[in-house]
């Protein structure tokens, strides 16, 4: 088949504020910065440059009220680490109903979107 996924669209009160939040959180750049739009894309040159969806903020008059219908789910290589670093970023946890022994943690990003930190998988045995 001839077709990708080229954007997640992710409605937005203030779109370069939360696409400068994600493309430090996801290491990647921001290709587009406007009042109304504003894009992250992975590093130029990186294995995901052109495979992966590019995140797309468009700016909306709405706030968030409801939970995402959709939401991202980041694999790290060190889930405790990250936690912290997202944290530090603006990300807050939140509590969606989750069970206590999740090995997941639920996050907002600074706009209320929620997100999941998996657990990190462990090292390929492979050499």
């Amino acid at each position: 088949m001839s077709i990708r996924v080229q954007c997640i669209v992710i409605d937005s009160k203030d779109p370069p504020a939360l696409a400068a939040f994600w493309a430090v959180a996801m290491g990647w750049r921001v290709t587009l910065d406007t009042e109304d739009e504003a894009c992250i894309e992975p590093p130029a040159g990186s294995p995901e440059n052109d495979v992966s969806p590019d995140y797309l903020f468009v700016k909306v008059p709405d706030d968030k009220v409801t939970k995402n219908r959709l939401h991202l789910d980041l694999r790290p290589a060190d889930q405790t680490s990250e936690a912290e670093r997202l944290e530090a970023l603006g990300a807050r946890r939140i509590d969606i109903g989750q069970s206590p022994d999740s090995t997941w943690i639920v996050f907002a990003d600074p706009e209320g979107n929620e997100f999941c930190l998996l657990r990190a998988l462990p090292p390929d045995p492979t050499p």
